[in-house]
């Protein structure tokens, strides 16, 4: 009996010091003895009696967050406001279990302080962000505007707040992660805003970074155009989303050119043509690849689809030239792909030997349809010339491509036997630079 009595008077005696601890904390909580309050509510916590208490899991949350928000003693508590917040968590849990049946009675410490606890750890969070933000130390305001973040989405879901959204912070949390060099978290906070099509003016550099951030980093098109389809929407006045939409297809153009593959890189450029029908730079470069295959030697001969491919690329110039009429660029391949086709001709003439009447003829008939040729090349590169000749000052591959144009001329005119057109085309060519400087 007398063992028996003891361990009774034991229990008793704990259960009061627990008791004795939790008012303690209380008392120096309200007497803004912080650091004596976390002292009093640590003993209590380390109890298996103390753990079982919802109201001291409250209080570690309260004593916990007012210490995060004192600057003169927050630094001997790192984390303060995450312990605060996981007390509060651990305080919800303990009472729903046990007042699972009476919601009424869930939380009520909560409810009497009108909510105040997660609102200190909200704005205190917030606070912490801004103050490491405006000194430089980004990844801490990340780690700060991440934790106000959660702890808004939080009270959301417990149905506090009828809106989880925080726009500001959001932003503010993007912008630490993009100057602590995390641009896959910058692109989540990013997107999260892009989403809802903001349009104020601090917005819209935000749907540009996403677009470099998909096309350039991540080489996702489909994100980046999503990117850039939404900022022509909000922001419809702006004359950049022209560039910035060549500049992810050219991305990806590139891609698939380095890749080595011929058919994904022509898939590729029709799926931009047909994005970008009004763009003459994509319908001429496809022109240039489909020419650029088709004379591709590098097996030994040419693709066995080669005579295919020439007809696609004068297709696609010619397109090019229905968009933008005065593109000298496409005259000159055009004249270019006509001029070497007569010199192909001119070449096989070499494999016929023979002296008879028969071959004969079909030198003879070989060198009609190279002239022919020459013919057809002649009113392209001529057109080159009445595009570029009359101008001024033109730029370097302007200047190459009339050049080039200039010399193609006079190879014709000598091959027809025409001198005067020849002298007359050799001292446009020679007065190029002269002229166009």
């Amino acid at each position: 009996m007398k063992s028996t009595l003891l361990a009774i008077l034991f229990a008793i005696a704990a259960s009061g010091l627990s008791a004795q601890n939790l008012d303690k904390a209380k008392d120096y909580l309200k007497s803004k003895k912080l650091m004596d309050a976390k002292s009093e509510i640590d003993k209590l916590l380390a109890t298996e009696k103390g753990q079982k208490t919802s109201e001291a899991w409250y209080y570690k949350c309260k004593i916990y967050g007012a210490i995060a928000a004192d600057t003169a003693i927050n630094a001997q508590v790192p984390d303060a406001y995450g312990q605060s917040f996981d007390a509060l968590k651990t305080y919800l849990e303990k009472e729903e279990a046990a007042n699972s049946k009476d919601k009424d009675k869930q939380d009520l410490l909560l409810k009497l302080d009108n909510y105040a606890p997660i609102n200190v750890i909200y704005a205190g969070y917030f606070q912490e962000g801004a103050s490491s933000y405006n000194t430089g130390k980004y990844a801490a305001a990340l780690a700060n505007f991440k934790g106000a973040l959660n702890a808004r989405e939080f009270m959301f879901k417990k149905g506090w707040i009828t809106q989880s959204f925080d726009t500001l912070t959001t932003l503010y949390a993007g912008i630490s992660a993009e100057k602590a060099k995390d641009r896959d978290q910058a692109a989540d906070f990013y997107s999260k805003l892009a989403d809802l099509k903001l349009h104020e003016a601090k917005y819209e550099d935000i749907y540009k970074w996403l677009v470099n951030y998909y096309s350039a980093d991540k080489n996702d098109e489909t994100n980046a155009v999503k990117y850039l389809k939404l900022g022509k929407e909000v922001y419809p006045s702006d004359k950049s989303w022209a560039e910035i939409e060549l500049g992810i297809y050219d991305n990806e153009i590139d891609r698939y050119r380095k890749s080595g593959n011929k058919d994904s890189l022509f898939a590729e450029y029709e799926h931009v043509i047909s994005e970008m029908p009004n763009s003459y730079v994509f319908v001429y470069n496809y022109g240039v690849e489909l020419y650029n295959a088709a004379i591709d030697t590098s097996s030994g001969k040419r693709p066995a689809n080669s005579e295919a491919l020439i007809t696609k690329s004068k297709e696609a110039l010619n397109k090019a030239l229905q968009i933008k009429p005065d593109y000298a660029q496409a005259y000159l391949l055009l004249g270019q792909m006509a001029y070497n086709e007569a010199v192909e001709l001119k070449e096989t003439t070499k494999d016929i030997k023979g002296k008879t009447p028969a071959d004969v003829k079909k030198r003879a008939d070989i060198r009609v349809s190279a002239g022919k040729k020459f013919d057809e090349a002649l009113p392209y590169l001529e057109k080159v010339d009445q595009i570029l000749g009359p101008q001024g000052k033109l730029k370097q591959e302007e200047k190459r491509a009339l050049k080039d144009a200039y010399d193609l001329t006079i190879t014709i005119y000598e091959q027809k036997s025409n001198k005067d057109k020849a002298s007359e085309y050799t001292k446009k060519f020679n007065d190029v630079d002269k002229l166009h400087d």
